[in-house]
């Protein structure tokens, strides 16, 4: 016997394959979806349509941009200092060092951190990129904003190392 239909089984499966939503976060949110009028619905589901085709990665930086840019506001913004440059693992670490307004550099995404026991090598992530870059722009600072886990220290080892 069935307890729930099929559409909201599927749609709690589907939450919470998302990471940090466990099953009982996956059930809040389908019911919220449920309880709540179909357009909140239809508007996530719209959301999550165009996401793919609008979003895309700066060619310099790998930030995240709209896929109808080329390069990141972060980069091509005068104001910015080319030749400071903060290293991070993921674009959304981007945010958390914006949200400060202190840093007057730009970024460069490394797309990940060095894992071997994950198969991540130092060729899978941007670090080839960055090298290029800091010889193009040349850069005069680069500033290591990994965090301080072992995969951290792993990548800033590699990276120091190569530049």
């Amino acid at each position: 016997m069935q307890v729930l239909p099929p559409a909201l089984n599927d749609l709690i499966e589907d939450l919470g394959r998302l990471p940090g939503i466990g099953p009982r976060t996956a059930e809040r949110l389908a019911y919220y979806l449920v309880r709540h009028d179909k357009t909140q619905a239809l508007h996530l589901a719209l959301s999550l349509d165009k996401l793919h085709d609008n979003i895309g990665y700066c060619k310099k930086t790998y930030a995240l941009i709209s896929a109808d840019k080329q390069l990141s506001d972060l980069y091509t913004d005068p104001r910015r200092d080319k030749q400071t440059v903060a290293v991070v693992a993921e674009p959304f670490d981007i945010v958390a060092i914006e949200k400060t307004g202190q840093f007057e550099g730009t970024y460069h995404v490394l797309g990940g951190l060095v894992s071997p026991i994950d198969g991540i090598g130092p060729d899978q992530l941007h670090i080839n990129e960055l090298i290029k870059r800091v010889k193009a722009d040349k850069v005069k600072e680069v500033i290591l904003a990994t965090n301080a886990s072992v995969e951290g220290e792993t990548t800033a080892l590699y990276i120091n190392q190569e530049l």
